[in-house]
């Protein structure tokens, strides 16, 4: 009977540890024990160092002073201002180039991208240049140029170059006329905010109507005629409450109406140029992956190029082209962090370097930083993915 029983349990300890799901179960406890034991040593270490070099800890220094300027702002900040103002001063400066670079971006991106399949060998040759030109410069080196080659080249205020007397283009960034909201301001706003609401219901509606019965409907225009009609309505009953300020030359500078320094010009042009090279080309392969069938029987219900390529084409490339966009939108965001080479006060400038020279919390606010890139990208990510699910195609 013993003869019999221990090989049974050798074989039994065997099969044991030789089950997928218990090794696996094993290896991710040794490796969570190991990232806790590395873990704590990283942090008794930092605590070691600091109370040696006399550094507290904790993020108390955000309620300090800041006492340094910043070139742009978007929300009211002088010297006197806390450290914790100067953070936010420099994460809507980021997510300011990031709108704006994404938004000009895609838009360059898919006319590039389309125009690299355009049976006109021009518009091909030119679209392919601008691809294999700027995918492979860096993107510092982008930015560089349109800052010290082109904006600093620019002439002087006083020779500064007009656009209808309006606006103003020198080597001190871009003057154009200052909003000024008087009363009455909240009705046009809301009337504005109903109007888009109202574009996108219609929008919504217009394309149900579509699929179902296959008629169109005038969705662009009628989303025109409401963005554009009725906040004019509401300025006209309201006295036009909302006025421009325009910019005057004064001595050596412009005095009045809003500036928009170079810094910002140079690296949302250079980040969106060189993002929209690569968007492009995931333009190209997500039109490419579409069956020419497709197109051909686009063309034999009398379709021309043109509604084909939106409402057949582009709407099944979008499963493909939705993807690699999604990472192109958070490298962009990321490249950002750039500014600091020209000078723009990103979050990366202003708080983990200005912030943290003077303060010394290295810890906290690189802490700090890393967590809010990992937001952003985040948030990003889980937009793209709920359009992705929007638009991907559903098997009957």
């Amino acid at each position: 009977m013993a003869d019999w029983v221990e090989p049974a349990v050798r074989q039994g300890r065997t099969s044991f540890m030789n089950d997928p799901k218990v090794r696996s179960i094993v290896l991710q406890v040794v490796a969570l024990v190991l990232v806790i034991v590395l873990g704590w040593m990283f942090i008794d270490n930092a605590k070691e160092n600091l109370a040696a070099q006399k550094i507290a800890t904790g993020f108390g220094f955000l309620e300090n002073t800041a006492g340094f300027g910043i070139s742009q702002t978007l929300i009211s900040y002088s010297e006197t201002s806390t450290y914790g103002r100067a953070f936010a001063v420099g994460i809507l400066n980021t997510l300011l180039v990031a709108v704006i670079g994404i938004f000009f971006a895609t838009i360059i991106g898919f006319l590039v991208g389309i125009g690299r399949l355009s049976k006109n060998f021009v518009i091909r040759l030119i679209s392919t240049c601008y691809v294999e030109l700027l995918r492979n410069l860096p993107p510092l080196f982008q930015i560089l140029f349109w800052y010290l080659a082109v904006l600093s080249a620019m002439p002087n205020p006083r020779q500064s170059i007009s656009i209808f007397g309006e606006a103003y283009i020198s080597n001190r960034g871009i003057v154009v006329p200052r909003p000024l909201f008087g009363e009455g301001t909240g009705l046009v706003l809301w009337t504005f905010g109903f109007a888009v609401l109202a574009t996108v219901l219609i929008g919504a509606w217009g394309r149900q109507r579509r699929e179902e019965t296959g008629r169109g409907f005038p969705t662009l225009w009628i989303g025109l005629g409401l963005i554009i009609g009725l906040p004019l309505i509401a300025m006209i009953v309201t006295g036009f409450p909302i006025t421009f300020e325009k910019p005057e030359l004064k001595g050596f500078n412009f005095a009045g109406g809003m500036r928009v320094v170079p810094e910002f010009v140079a690296l949302t042009v250079g980040l969106a140029t060189y993002t929209a090279a690569f968007i492009a080309e995931n333009v190209r392969a997500g039109i490419t992956s579409v069956s020419h069938g497709q197109t051909e029987a686009a063309n034999s219900l009398g379709l021309r190029s043109g509604y084909t390529m939106r409402l057949v084409v582009i709407p099944q490339a979008m499963r493909v082209i939705i993807p690699p966009l999604t990472s192109q939108y958070l490298n962009l965001t990321k490249n950002s962090s750039l500014a600091v080479a020209i000078g723009y006060p990103d979050l990366v400038a202003v708080f983990a370097g200005t912030t943290l020279n003077q303060t010394g919390q290295a810890i906290e606010i690189i802490a700090i930083t890393m967590g809010v890139y990992l937001v952003i990208s985040i948030i990003t990510s889980v937009i793209m993915n709920a359009y992705n699910k929007r638009v991907a195609l559903v098997e009957r």
